[in-house]
């Protein structure tokens, strides 16, 4: 088997990876050095690079398979650079596994400026992969999460850790009495659906087929107030969150007492207003992986508030 190439090891999904990924010589790319797991099987190494920096990518010889958690808007110029002016450094490269997000979809009628540019950096970078990859005649899958929660090795997400937070210093938060779906999935299971796709290429190579960009979810679709009891649920006995309690109000009268946002924070503002709509129905891990479905939330969450974006 080819060696293996992780891009953004420093993420949840990243370290989740490096434990999962069994025997055979994984290389973990990046400006610093991630914490190792203990016990790891297989060959193990680090290659100092940016990937603003194209021009320091010296991925040695052999054939190369690559996993890319890091941010697909660094990933995509970075390959583009190199296909254009170093070729030989990716004479290598037989299979690219990258993760993108599901913003694609569920922000792609934002008002506000900042989830805009995000859809369209998004979408280009897509793009910009997926053109590199045919060019090179490289086999790519993309991968599109939802919401991305959980921790692996010391790294925790900021997704739903930041409402632990907010449960841990309110004693009442409001929630839309009528809440749209969630489908959450855990940096642990979208590590193994990376390494699942990723050996999938591997072995099929040129004649693989399959959708290039494949959005995924965790194994249950719940709703936004239901995911919050869960998650407050999960959390160890005598911790703050537990003495939260869920103020259900009329979705009117929840956003009219959001409505200074609108001012304030219109990104914030549309993120209450998307606690009412469903974001979820996306293909869920356990199919893509061959098991039987896990209940959100699945462990271990990051109960702290330190650790890398998800």
């Amino acid at each position: 088997m080819s060696r293996l190439l992780l891009f953004g090891a420093g993420t949840p999904s990243g370290a989740a990876l490096m434990a999962g990924a069994g025997s055979g010589t994984l290389l973990a790319v990046g400006r610093r050095e991630p914490r190792w797991p203990s016990g790891l099987a297989g060959d193990r190494g680090f290659l100092a690079m940016d990937l603003c920096a194209p021009a320091s990518f010296e991925p040695g010889e052999g054939d190369q398979r690559w996993i890319s958690f890091a941010p697909i808007w660094h990933l995509a110029p970075f390959l583009a650079t190199l296909r254009q002016g170093h070729p030989e450094r990716l004479r290598g490269l037989r299979s690219l596994v990258a993760c993108s997000s599901s913003s694609t979809v569920t922000k792609r009628y934002a008002a506000n400026g900042f989830d805009r540019d995000l859809v369209r950096r998004l979408r280009a970078s897509e793009e910009s992969v997926l053109e590199s990859c045919a060019a090179l005649g490289v086999p790519c899958r993309i991968l599109a999460p939802t919401l991305i929660y959980g921790q692996a090795g010391g790294y925790g997400d900021r997704n739903l850790s930041r409402l632990l937070g907010l449960m841990r210093r309110l004693p009442l938060l409001p929630v839309p009495a009528r809440s749209g779906l969630r489908q959450p999935i855990h940096a642990r299971q979208l590590a193994a659906v990376a390494l699942q796709v990723s050996a999938r290429l591997e072995q099929e190579g040129a004649s693989s087929e399959g959708p290039a960009v494949l959005p995924i979810g965790g194994d249950e679709s719940l709703s936004y107030t239901a995911m919050l009891e869960r998650l407050r649920g999960a959390t160890p006995p005598g911790d703050p969150a537990r003495r939260c309690h869920f103020l259900p109000l009329p979705p009117r009268l929840l956003l009219w007492l959001a409505s200074p946002l609108l001012l304030l924070s219109p990104k914030s503002f549309e993120a209450m207003q998307r606690t009412q709509a469903d974001l979820a129905e996306f293909l869920p891990a356990h199919r893509l992986l061959g098991q039987s479905p896990q209940p959100f939330p699945v462990a271990p969450l990051a109960l702290g508030q330190t650790g890398q974006d998800a």
